[in-house]
């Protein structure tokens, strides 16, 4: 199942600046709130909250960070109420996107998707518009370095589907129905540089205009830096 094009989110995040990762941060507490007022606040009965976790510490936040944005969501004083609102468009050359927001403002939140897309040659569509040419799986990006036939037997006892090893790192996949069963039973054993579940693009789009691939990667960066995006997927063949 090769072409997790969201591992170069991950990979841009790891290379962030000071600046960069502080918004990552931002992001990661906005998702660390809703998981722990969805799901309490013990990781080990709430595996979304685990998952985030798991994302938290392989960015390299704070495990004080980490206490105090769990204590504060499972406070009666929960802070802001934040929707998950997803959107769906193209962009640059006619690359499909989706995009996931945490947002407490749909309406700021809608007009800075659109004005991200419109920049750089996209545009906003209607939802649907381009779900069709992705499919949704868990992906568990493994952090560090371990023996891949024993973590494929792991796996595949814990219930994966696939497992892969690209660009030096491993990925396992899941259904997403079994997303959390699995990382529960790997947990106990491996870290994560990331753990969740991802749109995967079931066919690419390639650039070759030296103009779409310049828009295209300041769309992303325009995506990076929106506090309200908290995941985009692409259709890119990079």
């Amino acid at each position: 199942m090769s072409g997790h094009s969201k591992w170069n989110n991950i990979k841009r995040r790891k290379e962030a600046t000071d600046g960069a990762k502080a918004k990552i941060f931002t992001k990661i507490g906005r998702e660390m709130s809703v998981a722990v007022k969805e799901g309490g606040p013990d990781p080990s009965a709430n595996f979304k909250l685990a998952a985030v976790i798991a994302k938290a510490k392989a960015n390299n936040v704070p495990n004080d960070n980490i206490e105090r944005i769990i204590k504060k969501a499972s406070g009666e004083d929960g802070g802001n109420s934040f929707e998950v609102i997803v959107y769906e468009g193209y962009g640059p050359g006619g690359v499909a996107v989706i995009i996931e927001t945490l947002t407490d403002n749909k309406n700021r939140t809608a007009a800075d998707v659109r004005h991200a897309l419109d920049k750089n040659g996209g545009n906003l569509g209607a939802q649907g518009c381009v779900g069709f040419l992705f499919q949704q799986k868990g992906v568990l990006v493994i952090d560090g370095e371990v023996d891949f036939d024993t973590l494929m037997e792991d796996s595949i006892e814990a219930g994966a589907e696939d497992i892969e090893d690209t660009d030096g790192y491993i990925i396992v996949y899941t259904a997403p129905s079994d997303f959390d069963g699995v990382l529960k039973v790997l947990s106990t054993k491996y870290k994560f540089a990331q753990a969740e579940v991802a749109m995967l693009p079931t066919t690419k789009t390639a650039l070759s205009d030296e103009e779409h691939i310049k828009k295209m990667e300041r769309l992303q960066d325009m995506l990076d830096d929106n506090d309200d995006v908290q995941n985009y997927w692409t259709n890119l063949d990079e």
